[in-house]
């Protein structure tokens, strides 16, 4: 025998049979409109599911009755843009880096398409936008330590820094005079003082005063003399303000008795011809580029 269901007194609506503290439990219908454009999700779905892709099976999956791919349809887009950049991908695998910067329309290419293989590849040491970062040198300055002309950056970017895939990476050791014992830790504190003052820092005059014999005996033959460095041996010049592996006497005297050497891959086979020439562009372009002669 069926049992009469309990409606609430206030509205007339029939309870669950569930109660709490007095409180009970009303078995409000679903408003009609919120069913109805439930059930027509429902059919949606699966009109869905038999048109487009869908569940994966084994290796395999639905692929829908219309065939639609996404995967195709990205790869025809692109086709399409290949085509119509065509002509600038073609110009700059003709031309010299020098001459495209001359063509202001395929030099906008060049670097927007730089930019982009920079951001991909380069970013991850070096900052976006060539910012530097941790002990990776920043790029947006004018101080290059293996030149900053088109054809040096050219250079560093297809073979790389004291790596050992490309025997013509650029490759330059600077000695640990302090673990390899080449000099007494006093001649450390005077040749620390003495490259100190080459930039104008905070130094004690008579102990850099020292420093320069030494300096003249074991570091000019890199730094030079005047202390700004030889770009073909990748010696950093000592008498600016930028400092790859920090400022002050304790950074630079430990780089003096045990230095960091930075390593960077060759880029030559894992990028295109015209994309390491629109990267070199890049580059040379963030920030004091030396013109070629």
């Amino acid at each position: 025998m069926a049992t009469e269901k309990e409606r609430d007194d206030v509205t007339g609506t029939e309870t669950t049979g569930h109660e709490w503290d007095g409180i009970r439990e009303l078995d409000t219908p679903l408003p009609r409109w919120w069913l109805h454009v439930f059930y027509a999700s429902i059919l949606f779905s699966v009109v869905w599911w038999i048109l487009y892709p869908s569940w994966p099976i084994g290796t395999d999956y639905l692929k829908g009755v219309i065939g639609y791919s996404q995967r195709m349809d990205f790869e025809e887009s692109m086709d399409a843009a290949r085509a119509e950049q065509a002509q600038y991908w073609d110009a700059i695998a003709a031309k010299e880096m020098a001459e495209i910067q001359q063509d202001e329309q395929l030099l906008t290419f060049a670097l927007v398409g730089g930019e982009s293989a920079f951001a991909d590849n380069c970013a991850p040491c070096h900052g976006l936008g060539g910012a530097g970062q941790g002990y990776y040198p920043a790029l947006g300055d004018d101080d290059w330590l293996w030149g900053g002309t088109l054809d040096e950056i050219a250079y560093t970017i297809n073979h790389g820094i004291r790596n050992n895939d490309d025997d013509d990476a650029r490759f330059s050791m600077m000695p640990a005079f302090g673990t390899d014992e080449l000099l007494e830790g006093e001649q450390i504190d005077a040749v620390t003082a003495y490259v100190l003052s080459l930039s104008g820092a905070d130094h004690d005059s008579a102990t850099a005063a020292e420093g320069a014999v030494i300096y003249e005996e074991n570091c000019a033959a890199c730094h030079l003399e005047d202390g700004k460095g030889d770009i073909y041996q990748g010696a950093p010049n000592l008498t600016d303000a930028i400092w790859l592996y920090g400022d002050g006497a304790e950074a630079v005297r430990a780089q003096i008795y045990n230095p960091k050497h930075g390593v960077m891959p060759p880029w030559t086979g894992r990028l295109e011809d015209s994309t390491i020439k629109m990267l070199t562009l890049y580059v040379h372009g963030l920030g004091g580029g030396q013109i070629d002669e």
